[in-house]
């Protein structure tokens, strides 16, 4: 079919009317009017039914417009890569990231991207809900957790630890657990287990069959793993939380430290339509590189205290 008739079928069809689609496309009302006649002849089936009130798709026309649609987003797609691919990176690029990663680290180094590429126009969406990047409700996500979802494409950027602490003021007052069933002795932060998780195994301490037969209570529930890792710094109780945000802070202590740390993936994810995408692309090697600059592995007896609020 020519493509000049269908994207003069396309115009019409939003605009649902002639005048409208010729004034958007420079052409007058009659010239429309016979490439839509001649479409119509050339298919052998009305696309339109005419009504006071504007034109209406016939169900012929209708399907034929599913099909426009497509070929227009993909090739306005086409052109977005191509311009891309040729400029410096630049428009608007929105991120999403769970609260705790993309508060304590993400946020911070923001700052130096946006010195980099000063033309992208950068949005922060923290939210432990996952954002929906199919219907581009964000553009690139950092996620716990590997996608299911056909039409992303995903990569997997590292292993966070996880661990058990406590502030030591906290271990004065109620002493130091030497095993795990010492814990029974004390006060433990938990996040509401009825609640969708900020990454899988969140309390994975209570996941580990010795706890589970004690059948320990927590002594408090936060859904927020900043709310608990500030409840630790201010000496509440015991927690387990990811090492990164605890990071560079002191005066806590790692609890039980020969237990193994929990590990979660992290990746990097995004629509397989932005995998041509130069924000995309320098976004995932600038994260990349940090992540390298940063310690997430964590060598507690090693750290300064940068941390503007460390207790």
């Amino acid at each position: 079919m020519d493509w000049d008739k269908l994207r003069i079928f396309y115009a019409v069809a939003q605009a649902k009317s002639l005048t409208r689609a010729g004034e958007a496309l420079a052409l007058s009302q009659s010239a429309v009017s016979r490439q839509i006649s001649a479409l119509e002849e050339r298919m052998k089936v009305t696309l339109f039914h005419r009504h006071a009130r504007g034109l209406l798709l016939t169900e012929q026309g209708e399907m034929l417009y599913k099909t426009v649609s497509e070929m227009v987003a993909k090739l306005n797609q086409t052109e977005t890569q191509i311009v891309e691919s040729s400029e410096k990176p630049k428009g608007p690029f929105k991120i999403t990231a769970p609260v705790a990663i993309g508060t304590i680290w993400l946020a911070p180094i923001l700052k130096e991207f946006m010195e980099l590429y000063p033309d992208i126009e950068v949005t922060l969406i923290v939210e432990d809900k996952e954002l929906d990047l199919a219907m581009r409700e964000a553009d690139v996500a950092l996620r716990m957790y590997p996608s299911k979802h056909p039409d992303l494409v995903q990569r997997k950027l590292l292993n966070l630890s996880n661990s058990i602490y406590a502030s030591n003021d906290y271990l004065r007052d109620f002493g130091v657990p030497g095993s795990l069933a010492d814990l029974k002795k004390h006060r433990l932060i938990t996040y509401p287990s009825y609640l969708p998780p900020p990454f899988p195994g969140v309390n994975w301490l209570f996941d580990i069959p010795e706890i589970k037969r004690m059948k320990l209570e927590p002594y408090v529930q936060m859904n927020s793993l900043n709310a608990i890792r500030r409840a630790v710094k201010v000496g509440m109780g015991i927690a387990a939380l990811p090492d990164y945000m605890l990071h560079r802070s002191r005066h806590i202590s790692r609890v039980l430290p020969d237990l193994p740390a929990q590990k979660t993936e992290a990746y990097y994810v995004y629509p397989v339509e932005l995998k041509h995408s130069r924000r995309v692309a320098v976004f995932r090697q600038f994260i990349e590189r940090k992540i390298q600059e940063f310690d997430f592995g964590y060598a507690y007896n090693q750290l300064e205290n940068e941390d503007p609020d460390a207790v």
